[in-house]
């Protein structure tokens, strides 16, 4: 069963910015883990390549209205003590959140975690729909019953930079060959819902507002695509082709797209409304 967790967390003093990126909070998520399952961290480690999990940047609650359905990819500045914030996680793998159960019982608020030279106080942990907007867990027989068989728009919205590798290369444009194999490699590793018959010849762009980003780090420059796109399915096509379509569209939500997603690249969600 697929989960998405949204850690709430206070800062008890100052978090500088260069500590608010995916890749800080991904090396806070396996302190969290290796402080109740050193082995489970192992696994998580090893699992990377495989992207058992993903990881958010640091969020800060703001006052703007539908703040929880806004995710940034990257603080402008430093996070000031006493700011409300959250990151988020996603599990993929089924066995991994009851795998977890000791960790989420043994965050205690009074003990301090680092974030670079910054301390934070973890408040609570999210795990449904009616909490958060970027919380949820749904079965993967449940993720496909639930899929439509007759909807043919499909309009996602690429929050963080976002890009594929292909040989040697990364490519940031969002084809939806790119896209939804992708997602299918993801959901054929961790669903035991075989889609082998999957093909996307049927799709199309239709509406694309899509900016290039690029994210500079030390020893490292990431190139990606952010913002919204839609796809539509044309022609004559099979109902299971279609089920299947919309089912990686909604898994997208947990699984994230393309390369470093355990690093708070490649996070997704599919839009209600289409263009």
């Amino acid at each position: 069963m697929p989960h998405s967790l949204v850690i709430n967390f206070t800062p008890i003093s100052d978090i500088p910015v260069g500590y608010t990126s995916g890749k800080h909070l991904h090396a806070l998520f396996f302190t969290l883990v290796n402080s109740v399952n050193p082995e489970l961290a192992q696994y998580f480690h090893q699992s990377e390549a495989n992207k058992s999990f993903t990881v958010s940047s640091l969020q800060v609650i703001s006052n703007y209205k539908n703040r929880d359905n806004f995710l940034n990819y990257k603080q402008q500045n430093n996070i000031k003590k006493g700011s409300n914030c959250w990151w988020r996680i996603t599990l993929l793998d089924d066995t991994l959140f009851s795998k977890l159960t000791k960790l989420w019982l043994n965050l205690r608020p009074q003990k301090p975690y680092h974030l670079g030279s910054g301390e934070l106080m973890i408040t609570s942990v999210l795990a449904s729909p009616d909490s958060h907007s970027w919380a949820n867990a749904i079965s993967y027989q449940e993720l496909y019953n639930q899929a439509s068989e007759t909807e043919r728009n499909i309009t996602l919205k690429i929050y963080t930079p976002t890009a594929f590798r292909q040989g040697k290369y990364d490519v940031s444009l969002p084809t939806a060959e790119l896209v939804f194999n992708s997602l299918l490699r993801k959901w054929e590793k961790y669903s035991n819902i075989s889609f082998s018959n999957a093909n996307f010849d049927c799709l199309f762009p239709a509406y694309f507002d899509i900016n290039t980003e690029i994210i500079i780090e030390p020893k490292t420059k990431f190139i990606g695509c952010i913002g919204t796109i839609n796809y539509k399915i044309l022609g004559e096509v099979e109902i299971t082709i279609i089920k299947q379509i919309n089912t990686l569209a909604d898994y997208s939500f947990f699984s994230g797209l393309g390369r470093k997603t355990t690093m708070g690249f490649g996070i997704i969600k599919r839009l209600k409304s289409s263009p």
